[in-house]
Order: structure tokens, then sequence, then C-alpha cells
């Protein structure tokens, strides 16, 4: 156990590190952006409300390459690999092109929804600056997860680490005005991001066709569309993709109907999911190891070991939990002074972080064992057990204590912060017993996915 723990660990640290970065470049946008404004700082958050779960929907899909690639991994059959990854290419410029369009064509659903008008104008340019980095982001996301499943997780740590001081100096341009950049403001966020996608596209080709990843073919040859190929992915991807999507979007949801109060309450709410996300990289960075390790185990046939390597990632995530709750708990007071000086925005964040605090017992479990599942190429009804926590659950108590539906007081941002916390308590509970049942069965594990 102490040497899988170990093994668990050093696959889990550089993709721990990688999202820590991605986030820090969130929380750069965040902070750097709140202070031209709150309005600003409000699109940004919209924006990034639609783009999150959407684009995290189509990378979900990709996503299958990590638990094939593992399998064959582990049963030794390297030169299959590059294949895979040629047909999820494809996939992604397929999924590209549907968000590209998508990101140029959304006022009408702000205004749909009724957010503050103020707004929209911000959000509306984010995003389209962020649909040139799109197809880009998504075709990097096939490579790294090449890698990832070949047990190898330091590319992305490394591009990772080097896009953060890159995405500040761009973001420093591009909102501010400097170094001859117009001053964009929230939309100067989006072109920083977009050029970050483009560089780390180019950066990981380098790194597969120069590396130990050469061994997996993949620009030895050109390929067509194989649509046996693409449709087991699919299969295997869109559950992956959809169980993001509805996590994402119940909290892109709430962020919305946030919106309607006012531009102050979704910059507080802001501040909360920055500090729920940097919290939530640990754990969701020891999920992707347990997918890595359990498909590996499976691939190799030793399925007592892959379920070992779940249960020992689920542990480990729920240790964390409690510290950050701690952690969060401790520091709320100061904590949104780091984003904003505006005093009702501060009020209302240290309420929230409350909330914080108390999710990450539930979110950092399920989403290790979601994780684990993914290993066993087991997606279809860990989608359904997210699909009835988060819109079943989680979202109709949110907006029942928001709003103050079906007699009850509306308790505002607060009430909105109750229903995720139900819903994400909901999803631990169902992947855990999940998890405990699929893995002690050899039958469903053998079963093909999809």
């Amino acid at each position: 156990m102490r040497g899988e723990l170990g093994i668990l660990l050093r696959l889990a640290a550089p993709m721990v590190l990688a999202q820590l970065s991605q986030m820090f470049m969130g929380v750069a946008d965040a902070v750097m952006v709140g202070h031209v404004s709150a309005t600003d700082m409000a699109g940004v958050t919209l924006g990034g409300n639609l783009y999150f779960p959407t684009q995290f929907l189509v990378a979900g899909i990709i996503m299958a390459v990590t638990p094939t690639i593992a399998q064959l991994h582990g049963a030794g059959r390297v030169p299959e690999m590059g294949e895979v990854v040629r047909q999820a290419l494809f996939i992604s410029l397929g999924g590209g092109l549907v968000l590209v369009v998508l990101f140029n064509n959304v006022e009408p659903i702000y205004h749909a929804i009724g957010v503050d008008a103020r707004a929209i104008p911000i959000a509306v340019g984010y995003l389209h600056a962020l649909s040139f980095g799109v197809m880009p982001l998504l075709c990097f996301f096939a490579m790294r997860y090449l890698c990832e499943g070949n047990s190898w997780t330091k590319p992305a740590m490394m591009l990772a680490l080097a896009s953060l001081p890159t995405k500040i100096v761009l973001n420093y341009a591009f909102i501010y005005g400097n170094f001859g950049m117009p001053k964009l403001g929230g939309m100067g966020c989006g072109y920083s991001s977009a050029i970050i996608a483009w560089g780390q596209f180019l950066a990981m080709v380098f790194i597969v066709r120069h590396s130990r990843m050469r061994a997996s073919g993949l620009f030895d040859r050109f390929s067509r569309p194989d649509f046996a190929v693409i449709g087991r992915l699919v299969r295997l991807g869109v559950p992956i993709g959809l169980a993001n999507f509805l996590e994402m979007a119940m909290f892109s949801a709430v962020t919305l109907l946030i919106g309607r109060i006012s531009v102050e309450a979704v910059a507080a709410h802001q501040i909360s999911m920055n500090v729920g996300g940097l919290t939530f990289m640990l754990p969701m960075g020891i999920g992707m190891a347990a997918a890595i390790r359990v498909g590996f185990n499976v691939g190799a046939g030793d399925l007592v070991a892959a379920r070992h390597s779940g249960w020992l990632a689920i542990g480990v995530a729920a240790v964390f939990a409690v510290l950050a709750a701690v952690v969060v708990l401790a520091c709320r007071e100061w904590i949104p002074g780091l984003y904003t000086n505006d005093p009702a925005v501060t009020a209302m964040a240290i309420q929230m972080l409350v909330f914080v605090a108390l999710f990450q017992l539930f979110d950092d479990t399920q989403v290790t064992a979601l994780g684990s599942l993914r290993g066993y190429k087991d997606t279809k009804v860990p989608m359904y057990i997210a699909l009835f926590a988060y819109w079943g659950i989680g979202f109709p108590v949110g907006v029942i204590l928001g709003y103050g539906y079906l007699g009850f007081d509306a308790y505002g941002p607060n009430g909105f912060w109750a229903g995720l916390t139900t819903g994400l308590a909901v999803a631990a509970v169902g992947m855990l017993w999940r998890f405990r049942q699929f893995s002690l069965n050899p039958g469903l594990i053998r079963q093909p996915a999809g």
C-alpha cells in the first residue's frame, strides 16, 4: 500500500501543479480585472460561466483518451495508441468548431436570462476573444491525455507553470493597455487566454514528436476519420463530458441567476468560486491519477490492485478535504481583500466562504471516486448520478432557498450556495456507492465500455 501511495502521489503531483497553475490563471484574471471595475469582473465571470461548462463538455469527451491509453499501456499495446489520439484530434476539431460558433452568438442568451445589462458587453467580448483559442486548446488536451495515459504527467505541468507568468504579463498588456496594446478591460483576459492556448498546443506537438511519446506513432502517418474508433471514444467520452458539464453547468446556472441580483453579488460569488477552485485542484489531480492507476491495473489484469488504487485515492482526498475546510474557515475574513476593495462584495464573500469550506468534504471525495470509476471505463452510471445530484437536488434546492419559493425565506446568494453544497453531498454518496459496487464485480469490469 505504501508503494502504491508513492506511485499515486508521483502521478498526481505534476497534475495538481498543472491544475493549480491553470487555476491561478483564472485567479489572475479575477484579481487583475477586479481592479478595473466590479462590472468588468462580473462580465468575465458571466462569460466564463458559459465558456467553462461547454468547453469541459467537449474536453470531457476527449478525456476518453486517458483510460483508453492507460489500459493499452497496462496491456503493453503501445503501437495502438497513435491511432486512438489521431481520431481524438478529429473530435477536437469538430467539437471546437461548434464551440467557436456558440461563443460568437451568445448575446441573446444573456438578455434572455436577464443578467445585469452592464456586464453583457464585457461577457460577449470576452467570449469572442476566447473563441480564437478553442481549437488549439482541445487538440492540446488530446495530446496531453496521451502522455498522462502513459503515466507521464510532467509535460502538462511544465507547460502550465510556464503559462502562468506569461498569462500575467499578457493580462497586464491587454487589460490595462500596456506595452502598446489597447486597454480592453475584461475582454483582454480572453485574448491573453487564446494566446496561451496556441502556445500550449504548439509546445505539446514538439514534446510528443521529440520524446518517448514517439513510440505511440501519433505523427508517423495521417489517418482518415475512422468512425468505429471515433464511435468508441464518443460512447466512452460523452458520459465523462456530460458529468463534467452537469457539475460545471450547475455552478454556472447559479452564477447566472445570482447575476440577476447585482454585479456585487456576482463578484462575491466569483471570489468564493476562485477559492473553492484552488482547494479543489489537489483532489482533482488525485482523481486524474486514480484514473491512470486504475486503468493501468485493469489493463494488466490485476483487479485487486485496481480497487486498492481507487480506495487509496479516495482516502487521500478525504484527508485533504478536512484540512482545506479548516484553512478556508480560518482565513475567510481576509481572503476577499485579495480580490476587491468593495465593502459590499467583501461582506457577501465572507458569508459564502463558509459554504466553500463545507462543500470541500463532499466535492473532494466525489471527484476522486469519479476518477477511479473512469479508470474502469465506467462512465454512464456516474453520469446519471451527476444528473440526479446536481439537477434533481442541488439546483432546485438552490433556487428555492435563493429566491424564497415554496414558503421559504429568500436567502439570496447564500441560499444558492446551500443548494450547491446539497447537490455535491448527494453526488459524493452516489459516486462512493457506485465505486464500491463496481470495483467488486469482475463481470461488470470486463464488459466493454459504452
